[in-house]
């Protein structure tokens, strides 16, 4: 289970606010701008991405990713290709360049990890190659709620450094945008958002986009996301960062630099309500943000972060760091098998709700100790995240929308759940 970040390096999926909250942008001239937007139109599985709230409310019918996505043909658009069977990680991961394991020296202030993803968007700023970026700041009520924002000054991507816990309508954000003038904008956005971008980009007018996608597994409305953190602390609002580590625990920051760790297996899972999670994200089936020019997150990375380029763009994207960031391959340790099939077996389990593993308390601080020692790590816990999304996309719409099954479940997801037994069945599959 991870929460995604929707700002740098998120749907998403993927840097938590130690910055302060911005002030209201509502200034054009405003280096941070965040103009008005509409009022969404309600949707069944909606992740709110923004286009609902554009001019034209009916562009989701063909944008949502929750309707009829065909990602071989957006990957044969944005990279020229689609996922070469040659290349078995492309099957998890989609169409990628390089794959590595990264990190900005020195690490940048109030930064999520190092701060790679607005690092580039600085560098993009910097350089003239694009008169915006769209991205999240944190609202000036709640620096946990994610606030859509035009950024017109490097300076200004400081402001987004940070992870953002809620919906955020991102896409609206580009009609306001294409009507100040600008021509090439840069998006950071998480895969619900990059998907709809990737389906519309052609017809909005703009010379250049960039996308830097960062994954995203799961997300919640910031209300329940303060529940979750009231779970954690008796005063939550001394919680100023929160991240899902690739080594199986939360690490918790504090207004007075305490810092605190906490096993997944410790977690207070079992009180949250089993739709804390919305179905969307359950059901979601790109984890990894396929879509983008390049995707920046954490799950490979061995405790730094994780970067594949996916284009000729997304290679372009990374040079601009040049020394400030350290470059190597990344690692794979572990066998995702086991934690798969208990993962199955946990989703199976739980009728609809969180997957929360039935083990006795006193194992659970034994077995919370073992699992960064021999579980999967690296690449291989990578994929065992894909996988576990992919099993529990297949299982959730198997129970609360069978009929959109063949619709919204590419043949790539099929071929990593059939391995653990799940197979389609009569009018699941095109």
């Amino acid at each position: 289970m991870s929460f995604n970040a929707s700002t740098a390096s998120p749907a998403n999926a993927s840097e938590v606010s130690s910055v302060s909250a911005v002030p209201d942008a509502t200034d054009p001239t405003s280096p941070l701008w965040a103009p008005h937007v509409a009022e969404p139109v309600a949707r069944s599985l909606c992740t709110d991405c923004g286009v609902s709230r554009m001019a034209d409310p009916g562009l989701c019918s063909r944008a949502c990713q929750f309707i009829a996505p065909d990602y071989a043909a957006l990957e044969r658009r944005v990279h020229g290709r689609e996922r070469d069977p040659a290349r078995a990680d492309e099957r998890f991961f989609g169409p990628y360049r390089r794959m590595l394991r990264a990190a900005l020296t020195p690490p940048r202030q109030g930064a999520q990890w190092t701060g790679i993803t607005t690092r580039i968007a600085e560098r993009l700023l910097e350089s003239g190659a694009v008169d915006a970026v769209l991205a999240m700041a944190p609202d000036p009520d709640d620096v946990w709620r994610p606030k859509p924002v035009l950024v017109t000054e490097a300076a200004g991507m400081a402001q987004c450094r940070g992870m953002r816990m809620g919906y955020a309508p991102l896409l609206a954000l580009l009609e306001p945008a294409r009507a100040r003038g600008f021509k090439r904008l840069a998006v950071i956005g998480i895969p619900c958002q990059v998907h709809a971008l990737r389906v519309l980009e052609r017809e909005l007018g703009f010379e250049r986009i960039d996308v830097i996608g960062i994954p995203c597994s799961d997300n919640t409305t910031t209300e329940r996301f303060h529940e979750f953190l009231a779970l954690l602390e008796d005063d939550p609002s001394t919680i100023t960062y929160l991240e899902f580590c690739a080594d199986y625990h939360v690490e918790l920051r504090y207004r007075d630099g305490r810092k605190r760790r906490i096993p997944f297996l410790l977690l207070p899972l079992s009180k949250l309500p089993g739709d804390f999670f919305p179905i969307t994200c359950r059901s979601c089936v790109d984890y990894s943000n396929t879509l983008a020019d390049i995707t920046v997150g954490y799950m490979g990375g061995e405790g730094e972060q994780w970067v594949l380029t996916r284009n000729a763009r997304g290679d372009e994207l990374l040079a601009l760091l040049g020394d400030e960031v350290t470059l190597a391959e990344p690692g794979s340790a572990g066998d995702r098998r086991g934690p798969v099939r208990g993962f199955l077996k946990n989703v199976e389990l739980a009728a609809g709700g969180l997957p929360v593993r039935g083990m006795p308390n006193w194992l659970r601080p034994l077995v919370g100790w073992l699992m960064p020692k021999v579980g999967p790590r690296g690449i291989e816990f990578a994929r065992a995240r894909i996988e576990m999304k992919s099993v529990e996309s297949v299982l959730h719409l198997r129970r609360e929308h069978p009929k959109r099954m063949k619709h919204m479940i590419p043949p790539h997801v099929w071929s990593l759940v059939e391995p653990y037994g799940l197979v389609a069945k009569e009018g699941e599959r095109k």
